[in-house]
């Protein structure tokens, strides 16, 4: 249980965003969520949470629900990043612009709902930053070619991240999931995956929620991967 601590998800009006809000309120959270959708406020309405509709890839948008959060329980204890979708296309075929917009949706997203975030939860004494990755930051595929690159950005932002504020107990942590029940299944895909089956948004959730826990106090900079053994590095 957290004890009533206070999270803020972003993008979590759908999806494993929403997700990791649910599960966090039935666990003691309470939850702020910020969605491009009318569904996170909805959702933040059900789970008796504060709900703010805008983009996390406008920093006036996360400064809004960062402030309906403190002003609603004066208080961040945790932080969830989910990410939408960002462009995809034949690697030399995507514009520099669609590069540009990647890291808008997949890296940026992360930046600057920490930089917000950050000196709230150093002046409290500590707190943790969950990013929703993907399994295939480290082995890239080229059916997500703007993703694979932008993560694996956010891989070295988040051990960065970790050296800088790890002394003031603020800790960042990545989740890298796989095939997951929220997108659309393929037999293909689930036969290329030795567990044989999509993981769900709740087993993506609980991840989140224990990389949030004191019980994973002395866990930062990390690359967490929940894709059923997809991914073959060791």
């Amino acid at each position: 249980m957290s004890d009533g601590k206070v999270v803020l998800v972003t993008a979590g009006g759908s999806g494993m965003g929403a997700a990791c809000a649910r599960h966090l309120a039935e666990t003691g959270w309470r939850v702020g969520i910020l969605s491009s959708s009318g569904k996170g406020e909805a959702l933040a309405d059900e789970l008796g949470g504060v709900g703010v509709t805008g983009s996390n890839q406008n920093e006036a948008d996360l400064q809004r629900a960062v402030d309906a959060v403190m002003a609603r329980w004066g208080r961040i204890d945790g932080l969830v990043n989910s990410a939408g979708h960002g462009p995809r296309a034949p690697i030399l075929q995507i514009s520099d612009a669609d590069w540009h917009r990647g890291l808008e949706v997949y890296f940026l997203n992360v930046v600057r709902a920490a930089r917000l975030v950050t000196p709230i939860l150093e002046a409290q004494g500590g707190g943790a930053i969950v990013n929703i990755s993907t399994a295939w930051a480290f082995e890239p595929s080229a059916m997500f070619p703007t993703s694979a690159v932008a993560r694996a950005g956010l891989a070295a932002f988040t051990k960065v991240f970790a050296d800088s504020y790890a002394a003031k107990n603020i800790r960042m942590n990545n989740v890298l999931p796989g095939w997951i029940d929220s997108l659309p299944a393929t037999e293909d895909r689930r036969q290329s995956v030795p567990m044989e089956r999509y993981g769900t948004a709740e087993e993506i959730a609980a991840t989140v929620a224990f990389l949030l826990s004191e019980g994973a106090g002395y866990i930062t900079g990390q690359n967490l991967r929940v894709d059923g053994g997809l991914t073959r590095s060791v």
